[in-house]
């Protein structure tokens, strides 16, 4: 469920009260005439069953009342209430399948950003999956996973795709596009410390690595799994149940493939990183063919339904 706190001019207020009246997935309306300050206006509170989310707001922006006053949107955890309860049988289709696109298209929006926390989450990570090659140790490549940001541009440049925010793409693009080779010179640089110390050396790339060998091989399997991480991801986020472990699941198929770059330009064995850049490529672009088709289906779906 949804929770909407509103603020209108109040010459707008008596519509905006009207349509979550009459709006059968819209519950506990409450209005404050004359509370907000900035923007001055009414306050005008209400749940809304997710089922109910997106015509709602589409019909509160088609009133401008983004741009004339606020729209502000939080999730419910747990509503205790009968009212609630009839809103959520009256509103067509189930919560878990509702995609409420201004809700992800605000928090993938913001994922966007490439801020100096991002560059470095993605460096630490790739740095700590190079060293998990060299040593051909899972573990450390399964912490790298858990470090790894990417989940959040990657998100972003699908639904900008299917929601044709030209201004998202940029900048989802943009924060892939410089993260990763940022985080590719850093693991690079961190590998000839590392050698200069006497803790690595080539020989530990060029032996046998059967535990992270297929970070350079890429092969069908490659584009299978990114495949479906991009799905579960996608769902994640449209159902409001994006945790952790999903960010481990897309991380899976790029950091370490962008570690494995690293750790081969730096020691010059140029078919690995040429494998290495291939997989990240291919993983990438399965994972935001994933994404995009999940949600153009769930888009087909809802309508469908509704």
């Amino acid at each position: 469920m949804l929770h909407l706190r509103v603020i209108s001019p109040p010459a707008d207020t008596d519509r905006v009260v009207e349509l979550l009246t009459v709006e059968a997935g819209a519950t506990n309306l409450v209005v404050f005439p004359g509370a907000a300050r900035q923007p001055a206006g009414d306050v005008v509170m209400c749940d809304v069953v997710r089922e109910a989310g997106n015509p709602v707001l589409a019909k509160l922006r088609a009133m401008k009342l983004h741009e004339r006053g606020s729209i502000a949107i939080e999730n419910v955890d747990v509503s205790l209430s009968r009212s609630a309860q009839r809103a959520a049988d009256a509103a067509p289709g189930l919560a878990a399948d509702a995609v409420v696109w201004d809700e992800i298209e605000q928090k993938t929006g913001e994922e966007t950003d490439l801020s100096g926390t991002y560059l470095l989450m993605l460096g630490i990570a790739t740095i700590i999956a190079g060293i998990g090659v060299l040593l051909d140790q899972p573990i450390l490549i399964v912490g790298a996973m858990v470090v790894g940001p990417e989940f959040g541009p990657l998100a972003a440049l699908c639904v900008g795709i299917v929601r044709a925010r030209a201004r998202t793409m940029r900048r989802a693009l943009t924060a892939l596009g410089v993260g990763f080779p940022i985080a590719i010179a850093a693991t690079i640089v961190n590998t000839w410390l590392l050698d200069l110390l006497g803790l690595v050396d080539k020989g530990m790339l060029l032996r046998d690595r059967p535990l992270t060998d297929f970070i350079w091989q890429p092969d069908a399997f490659s584009w299978i799994v990114g495949f479906f991480a991009g799905i579960a991801g996608m769902l994640s986020l449209t159902s409001s149940k994006a945790g952790p472990l999903i960010g481990v699941l897309i991380s899976v198929t790029t950091v370490p493939a962008a570690a494995n770059i690293a750790a081969a330009l730096a020691y010059g064995v140029w078919h690995e990183a040429w494998g290495s850049t291939v997989q990240l490529f291919l993983n990438l672009a399965a994972i935001v063919v994933a994404g995009v088709l999940t949600l153009l289906v769930q888009r087909w779906w809802w309508r469908r339904r509704v």
